[in-house]
């Protein structure tokens, strides 16, 4: 659907098909993004009416192409990724002019470009998005495994400014398409001696998928820097960074690209950007009912500061996100500070830090502090000053949202003190802090009810009376889910909550494994117990917790 919900949804309401009972339910569900999608998979307004309309706003034409069969000739005027590019099919030849079905019909830079490129006139006529998608499969399709085949026999130069690049065009933009039809969270493209291996890294771990023939390295890695618009393919001396920006289907996905030089050539890692992990809510993210309503009383606070703690690839950043999206309110200025910014969210002001201009931590957070923000989201606490400058805003009445890499709840407060704030102003601002780790989730289509083993159970510390009460699961393994029984990953979580004791404890600069047996009298579960209770409820296995969760103590 068109990018600006907005516009099309007053379209929807003048015209009659929805009313503002309808929008304002639907905004309530999705906090006013992708509205229009929403309303069409509830079955408010059909797609084709939405088309039609919009057509008929725009001076359009509307085309069902499920009657329509377009003639090879046309197919072949556009190269599969223009036409997934801007999501255009051609549909005949009238008067001398190319009809083009468009899914976007305000989409005025496909017009010009698809104008310029097929140098004659073009008609555009308006099309139900899902039935662009379907041409664009069954008429342009991407198989990697079938460019891969004639690898052999596919010249490329270095120089990637001709039309004999075709092929590798055509390769890389299916392997970007292929990562994000697999849901990987990263593309790693490694050189090694003898060949060039690719794998994608889906639901935390990294799997081989069929690569590119190793005389296709230089091509394919050039290609990719070009795609960035800022890395240069004649540097592959150093490290660069980059970033692309594609449209799959509904989706408009971003990748974050860097490079690095090895032995046998520039490794590249990409990672996937997926702005619809941007709708997800809290019970998306792996709460139980009441560490839901916990964790929601928390960020409802007026000041103080939040902390989300774990080690790297834990799902922290998913975390401040969605708390973001369900506070992100008409009544509540957010500012974040990032680097870099990962997602762009509607409604919130996104400040990148740039430390070779003197826009670093500090410098953005004392600026943001002058546009008087509710709430102010930093993307790591990293240094005494940007820590000092975050507890200080605290302290003036803002909620402060952050990230530490600590192990758990509990030694932030150690962290915070190692890295020179002083223990009194910690035990002021800091309210709550929540460590994370993620675990795969069984497969919802083949999970198969399961028996915990001898060793798991000694493992999790649990009895027989305990699982005889419970659920657990075991994974299996079918085509949804690719055969590995797992889709998907969840949170399991460790909430601390700072009371009065606490206070005073912080203050006289008790350890963390004080801290931490205080919090175990307050009924704090630990990552592990918390992991406990969803494999008990069938939700993921034993062995996810216990390999995300070792070392962790009762």
């Amino acid at each position: 659907m068109p990018a600006n919900d907005e516009y099309v949804i007053e379209i929807l309401k003048d015209v009659g098909l929805i009313n503002q009972e309808q929008v304002d339910h639907v905004a309530a569900q999705t906090g006013g993004l992708h509205m229009v999608d929403s309303m069409v998979r509830e079955g408010i307004v059909s797609a084709e009416d939405v088309a039609r309309t919009l057509a008929s706003q725009n001076g359009m034409d509307f085309v069902d192409l499920s009657l329509v069969t377009p003639i090879p000739e046309l197919v072949d005027l556009l190269t599969p990724e223009t036409a997934r590019r801007y999501r255009t099919v051609p549909v005949s030849e009238h008067d001398g002019s190319v009809v083009m079905a468009i899914a976007d019909p305000m989409d005025f830079e496909a017009f010009d470009s698809i104008g310029f490129l097929l140098k004659r006139p073009v008609e555009f006529v308006c099309a139900i998005p899902a039935q662009i998608e379907e041409k664009l499969n069954r008429l342009y399709p991407l198989g990697l495994e079938e460019l891969t085949k004639g690898g052999s026999e596919i010249e490329v130069e270095e120089d990637t400014g001709g039309d004999d690049d075709a092929p590798i065009i055509r390769m890389v933009s299916n392997l970007l398409i292929e990562a994000q039809n697999n849901r990987a969270s990263d593309i790693h493209i490694e050189p090694l001696e003898k060949r060039l291996r690719v794998r994608f890294r889906i639901d935390g771990n990294l799997q081989e998928v069929q690569s590119p023939p190793k005389k296709l390295q230089a091509a394919i890695i050039s290609r990719l820097k070009i795609m960035t618009g800022t890395m240069s393919i004649a540097e592959k001396r150093v490290p660069q960074d980059g970033r692309i920006q594609m449209k799959m289907g509904e989706k408009v996905v971003d990748l974050r690209v860097n490079s690095i030089p090895t032995v046998h050539g520039e490794s590249i890692v990409m990672r996937v950007l997926d702005k619809s992990s941007l709708m997800l809510g809290l019970p998306e993210l792996g709460f139980l009912s009441d560490d839901q309503a916990l964790f929601e009383r928390l960020v409802q606070l007026p000041d103080g500061i939040i902390l989300v703690t774990g080690p790297t690839g834990s799902g922290k950043t998913t975390t401040l996100y969605a708390c973001l999206n369900y506070m992100n309110k008409p009544d509540r200025k957010i500012i974040t500070v990032e680097e870099p910014v990962e997602y762009q969210m509607t409604g919130i002001n996104q400040v990148q830090v740039n430390s070779e201009i003197g826009m670093t931590f500090p410098a953005a957070l004392r600026a943001m502090l002058r546009q008087a923000p509710n709430i102010v989201m930093l993307g790591e606490i990293r240094d005494e000053e940007t820590a000092s400058i975050a507890i200080n805003a605290s302290l003036t009445g803002h909620l402060v949202l952050s990230t530490l890499h600590t192990n758990d709840a509990p030694g932030a407060i150690a962290r915070l003190v190692d890295i020179g704030v002083q223990p009194f102003l910690v035990s002021s601002a800091v309210r709550a802090v929540m460590a994370q780790r993620l675990v795969r989730k069984l497969c919802g289509n083949c999970k198969q009810t399961g028996e915990l083993s001898e060793y798991e159970m000694q493992a999790l510390s649990l009895d027989a009376a305990q699982v005889a009460r419970a659920t657990p699961m075991k994974a299996v393994g079918c085509d949804k889910c690719k055969g590995k029984g797992y889709r998907g990953r969840m949170g399991i979580f460790e909430i601390f909550v700072a009371d009065d004791e606490m206070r005073q404890m912080i203050n006289r600069s008790a350890t963390t494994i004080q801290l931490r047996h205080r919090c175990r009298e307050l009924g704090m579960r630990t990552l592990r117990e918390d992991g406990i209770r969803k494999v008990l409820a069938g939700m993921t296995t034993a062995d996810e917790v216990i390999s995300s969760t070792m070392g962790d103590s009762h």
